[in-house]
């Protein structure tokens, strides 16, 4: 008995989303390899402990320094102070517009938010430099406003639309049976939302957070404009840090192929990939936890 047209139609989309899906899986792992390969040399010449160190120092006639350590605290630093900044006000901005928003607020709203996330960085940077900056610097009263403050601000302007956009979502797809048997026994609408809506949603608003985070960790320009760029250990949200991302776009342009500093940069790049990689398995592991259903 032959088989049917739609048999080999369904086969034919079943093998083109496992392409999909083993194409990417590859493309993963030959970044892995192309970073694993360039950062060889530096490992086999310097070792694994001259990253340890506490000076970047990668150009210098004397002493070539190429500790890592301020380059990982200083983007440590930037990523938990836009966390701070970000993750509330988009949950809360969230649950505000899926729940609270009138039909007409929210059809304004939305737009606006989805707009916001499609800001070019440098643009951001550009409105850190001529606003923020200024702004945070006669707030403290610092003698500068590049720091990791500043950095962190537009880093959270960054991730806000995209947590917003994403946990909404994850809200409003709450099924309205739960609502209503909270409604029955007599919760508030206060009470059903924090107690019912925003616990049944929680894998999609962390599935919001942690792209948030990707977009934070990842960003380079902005960072670059308005953190300062100084390479130095400082768990201080009002001086000026250099993160891993910035140092790489910085230096990767004006630095000799081949050399030990060309090998460092990507160094950085592996120990930037694994910290992503880190996150992205925390996530699933919260989202495994928190599963619905």
């Amino acid at each position: 008995m032959p088989l049917s047209k739609q048999y080999w139609k369904a086969r034919a989309i079943r093998y083109f989303f496992m392409t999909c899906a083993a194409t990417s899986v590859l493309i993963v792992v030959l970044v892995f390899l192309f970073l694993g390969k360039e950062s060889i040399p530096f490992v086999a010449k310097h070792g694994v402990g001259e990253l340890f160190g506490e000076v970047w120092q990668p150009v210098s006639f004397e002493d070539e320094q190429f500790g890592i350590l301020p380059l990982v605290t200083g983007s440590i630093l930037v990523t938990l102070l836009a966390t701070i900044l970000a993750v509330p006000f988009g949950v809360v901005s969230a649950i505000y517009i899926a729940e609270m928003a009138s039909p007409v607020e929210r059809e304004i709203w939305k737009p606006v938010i989805e707009l916001l996330a499609g800001i070019p960085s440098v643009v951001l940077g550009f409105f850190g430099l001529v606003v923020v900056a200024p702004l945070v610097k006669e707030t403290f009263g610092l003698t500068s406003g590049l720091n990791a403050l500043t950095g962190s601000i537009l880093l959270a302007l960054m991730a806000i639309p995209t947590i917003i956009s994403i946990s909404e979502d994850a809200i409003r797809n709450v099924p309205k049976s739960y609502k209503e048997a909270s409604y029955s026994l007599g919760a508030s609408k206060l009470q059903t939302i924090w107690k019912v809506t925003v616990p049944a949603a929680l894998s999609g608003i962390v599935a919001a957070v942690m792209l948030g985070l990707g977009r934070v960790v990842g960003e380079t320009m902005a960072v670059m404009m308005v953190t300062g760029n100084a390479a130095i250990i400082t768990f201080s949200p009002v001086e000026s840090v250099r993160t891993m991302t910035a140092t790489v776009a910085a230096e990767m342009g004006e630095v000799p192929f081949g050399s030990d500093h060309y090998h460092a940069l990507f160094v950085i790049g592996v120990v930037l990939l694994c910290m992503t990689f880190g996150l992205n398995m925390i996530a699933q592991k919260v989202l495994k936890k928190y599963r619905i259903g």
